[in-house]
């Protein structure tokens, strides 16, 4: 195990706790109602499904089915749950609640919300958006589907978020300075005010409905030669095929719009880059020694023939 692996696992051990005290999950009753917190749990199970099984409910708690079977039966002891004869399985009975059920869990699911809704309202307003985009992502990462990778056009804003993403990535990675912030800038700008479509063309990639990396087609300084620009790729979407997706899709809008050769530069260090260049075909065909960024650099400009 790395460093930063301990790191990420008290990072979310930390959440837990924090989680845990404010909400009162580790009270012996959960907001103030007679039942435990996964006695509420299977509460609302029963509240929202159609005919549940036992099982079906310990599957879906992830809970050990004894246990569920424990609680169902004292809930029937109170009145609170009906079982009737499954026709396709007898030994698997369909659950309900009773009247009396139905208002324990009213009752419960009006405690949650004002619980809850105090909890949210007490939040500064910025505290809480970060919350509760934070919960979101949250029920995305453990409920969503596997990420896919789509590319799209520009849009508002993504000029901008090109540009920061870039610096704080090689700043971060490789501790560039400004200096190729104020570029990205430029080159940002510059095709902004002369993009022609018929010539010109961008990607975003997003995943998991965020940006994770950015291409840009644009024109050379000579006839039928385009310029490959700006390629990045977040760390954590390494790995996806982002990159190859955002190159061969360049190639691809590069060759449809008739250019002969496509050109581009990169420096040395960006082995992860250099990579996916040489097996789409790129060839080096210069290298100068550098000082930018404030670092010791190797140019490169590598061509594809179209």
């Amino acid at each position: 195990m790395t460093a930063a692996h301990d790191q990420d696992v008290a990072t979310l051990r930390a959440f837990n706790r924090v989680y845990t005290s404010r909400l009162g999950l580790l009270d012996a009753s959960y907001d103030g109602s007679p039942f435990t917190l996964s006695e509420a749990r299977i509460l609302y199970e029963l509240a929202t499904r159609t005919d549940p099984t036992a099982a079906e409910i310990a599957r879906a708690l992830r809970l050990d089915p004894a246990q569920v079977s424990r609680t169902l039966k004292r809930f029937s002891e109170r009145g609170l749950v009906t079982a009737r004869e499954n026709p396709a399985h007898g030994r698997h009975q369909w659950l309900g609640l009773t009247d009396d059920g139905r208002a324990a869990f009213a009752a419960l699911e009006a405690n949650t919300r004002a619980s809850v809704g105090s909890l949210i309202e007490g939040l500064h307003p910025l505290h809480r958006a970060r919350l509760l985009d934070a919960a979101a992502a949250i029920n995305e990462v453990f409920e969503g589907d596997a990420p896919e990778v789509v590319l799209r056009g520009l849009q508002p804003g993504d000029l901008g978020l090109v540009t920061a993403r870039q610096a704080m990535l090689y700043a971060g990675e490789y501790g560039w300075n400004g200096d190729y912030e104020a570029l990205v800038a430029g080159i940002v700008a510059d095709f902004h005010r002369n993009v022609d479509p018929s010539q010109d063309d961008a990607w975003i990639a997003e995943a998991g409905g965020r940006m994770v990396g950015s291409i840009f087609l644009v024109r050379g300084d000579a006839p039928g030669v385009a310029k490959l620009r700006l390629l990045y790729v977040e760390a954590e979407a390494r790995g996806l095929g982002v990159g190859r997706q955002l190159v061969e899709a360049c190639i691809a809008r590069a060759r449809a719009l008739g250019y002969q050769r496509l050109d581009l530069w990169t420096v040395s260090v960006l082995t992860a880059a250099r990579r996916l260049y040489e097996r789409a075909g790129f060839v080096l065909t210069r290298e100068t020694p550098s000082r930018q960024f404030g670092h010791d650099l190797v140019d490169q400009v590598w061509s594809l023939d179209l």
